[in-house]
């Protein structure tokens, strides 16, 4: 019997894979994106469709797990000084648009007829955005770490905290009311053990995590080192979980606290593979989840609840964003990925079922409400995309996007820095590809006999397309921060194979840079300006020798110093510069003197 029930489960997980590799594949084949191709696989082997998996509830508990670990490797690319700057983003436009869209949604509930109670519960939990959608999309086109997208991820943590006081209020709201003296201190002691679960969080990760990290570094045992980063994960989670919180807040936090580690980089490639893997483990649950026979039954009320709830919180998600001074394509936008109910929705219908707010009958027409608009998001974003290509007023004609390209030398951005770079692979004769996404810039190359492709660098799939996988070196020559950093942690995650070079604008940059292990760097700005120094040297009469020793020495001199500040020494940067004693700005290239 052992070995038949083993042989079971062995089935499943064979089903689930196979379904994945089916029709992931081919939805990304038809242009519909991975969260269609899990949610469609899902729906097929699930209960409700082919029924060769019966418990979807249990796998989509285990799947989870995918959103804890997302959450994690988000904290990690936020350091605690960066998530203070997002702070108004977080509590400011992240409470006023909770509390907009939660205040139209309830409307809608009360126009169907619908109780005060169960229209708020069920509005509450259509506000909860799915995180899990919403990072997918924006991670498959390398938006996460641009300024439109950290407002996104701003937004879903303030949700995700507030799924705590919406359990507390749906137990206010539970019918038997006689027991609520006798419940309160069981409130605060609820309170306590929360606020004791982020305390301890807090201090394990300030005081233990860094000295563990660094004693399992030191044994060189890299299977343990994966452990340890699992058990952090899966630690916080379960310490969030124990207090009564979100379990991807606590991963999320745990992250925050190792952002500044030496060894994240490392712990970001250990979690990637179990990330993604639950990540898609968890859209297949999504899909079994949904009930057709309830769609089926109730269709009239369901499909109407989909398309008014998704059109009023889009508008409400829209004007928020317009009202915080967004632009009208980033309004949008936002609205578009955000205007889904999402995965803490079943937490809180759950919630309210058992604390009798809500009937069973309600719970599952939700459930299938929030299930259809979490598969219908891909949908619309898709449609978003094509309809804002054509009214964008740029024409791609002419222009070839760049696919399949395999070059030994990958070049992305071709601007006046990029011309020059290029110019000695070009000479030495080697395969070249070249990305960029201005297009009147790549119509004025091809007039000069260049070939230059349409991309976008900052997105993985691109770079794959390009080939960036067979490439020997990648020279990264955009004249934009955020995009070069992103890239050289995105190119070293996925192609360290290849040599990365990268134009950096000032030393802030180049130690950010440094943090991704570029092989080599050269501020835009650098080697022009010691040029001229040594133009100068030579004007006062040096000689050749002369000159060179002295432009050396100030070589030297910078290296130096730029390693103190690597090492955190940053008194180096802000420090009287010997000869002019003048305190300079860290910030401009021209403050810091190689002296």
């Amino acid at each position: 019997m052992a070995v038949e029930g083993s042989a079971g489960d062995l089935l499943k997980v064979v089903t689930l894979l196979g379904a994945a590799v089916v029709a992931v594949p081919l939805f990304k084949r038809l242009g519909l994106g991975s969260v269609l191709g899990y949610l469609a696989a899902g729906l097929a082997i699930g209960p409700f469709g082919m029924a060769l998996i019966s418990d979807p509830a249990t796998i989509l508990h285990t799947a989870e797990l995918g959103v804890v670990m997302y959450l994690f490797v988000i904290g990690l690319e936020m350091q605690p000084s960066h998530l203070w700057s997002l702070r108004r983003a977080i509590f400011g436009l992240g409470s006023l648009q909770v509390v907009v869209c939660g205040l139209l949604l309830t409307g809608v509930g009360l126009a169907f007829g619908f109780s005060l109670p169960v229209s708020f519960v069920s509005a509450m939990g259509f506000v909860l955005t799915s995180t899990a959608v919403v990072m997918q999309l924006l991670g498959e086109r390398g938006d996460i770490a641009q300024p439109r997208g950290q407002k996104i991820v701003a937004i879903l943590l303030f949700e995700d905290l507030l799924i705590v006081p919406l359990l507390a209020v749906v137990t206010f709201m539970a019918p038997d009311l006689g027991q609520q003296a006798a419940t309160e201190s069981s409130r605060l002691a609820t309170i306590g053990l929360a606020l004791g679960s982020l305390v301890a969080l807090v201090a394990a990760g300030v005081w233990l995590l860094n000295p563990l990290f660094r004693i399992l570094a030191n044994a060189k045992a890299r299977e343990v080192m994966t452990a340890a980063a699992l058990l952090v994960v899966l630690g916080a989670a379960l310490l969030m979980q124990v207090g009564g919180l979100s379990m991807a807040m606590g991963a999320f936090l745990a992250g925050v606290l190792l952002s500044e580690s030496t060894f994240r980089h490392q712990l970001e490639a250990d979690i990637e593979p179990f990330r993604g893997l639950l990540l898609g483990l968890f859209f297949l649950s999504v899909g079994m989840s949904l009930d057709l026979a309830a769609v089926a039954s109730n269709w009239p009320i369901i499909v109407a609840g989909v398309i008014a709830m998704m059109i009023v919180k889009g508008l409400c998600i829209y004007g928020v964003a317009r009202f915080a001074k967004s632009s009208h394509a980033d309004a949008l936008d936002r609205a578009v990925l955000m205007a889904q109910g999402g995965e803490f929705a079943f937490v809180l219908f759950a919630a309210a079922l058992g604390a009798r707010v809500i009937d069973p009958v309600v719970n599952a027409n939700m459930t299938a409400i929030v299930v259809l608009s979490m598969a219908l998001t891909p949908l619309v974003v898709l449609v978003h995309k094509r309809l804002t290509a054509k009214d964008s007023g740029v024409s791609l004609d002419g222009v070839e996007k760049v696919d399949g390209q395999v070059a030994s030398v990958l070049v992305i951005g071709f601007g006046r820095f990029g011309q020059i770079a290029s110019q000695g692979v070009i000479a030495r004769g080697a395969s070249i590809t070249i990305i960029d996404n201005n297009v009147q810039m790549i119509r004025d190359a091809e007039a000069y006999g260049f070939k230059v492709y349409y991309g976008d660098g900052c997105r993985a799939d691109v770079l794959h397309a390009a080939g960036a996988h067979a490439a020997q070196a990648i020279l990264v020559c955009l004249d934009n921060k955020e995009a070069a950093t992103r890239i050289a942690h995105l190119a070293k995650t996925e192609f360290p194979h290849a040599e990365l070079l990268i134009r950096a604008f000032d030393r802030e940059h180049v130690l950010e840079l440094r943090k991704a292990d570029a092989g080599f760097l050269v501020r835009e700005t650098f080697e022009s300006a010691m040029s001229m120094g040594r133009q100068a040297v030579l004007t006062l009469g040096a000689a050749e020798e002369e000159a060179d020793a002295v432009m050396e020495h100030l070589r030297r001199r910078d290296a130096e110093r730029m390693d103190l500040e690597a090492a955190g020494g940053m008194f180096a940067g802000r420090a009287l510069v010997l000869g002019n004693r003048v305190k300079k700005d860290p910030g401009s290239e021209e403050a810091q003197p190689a002296t």
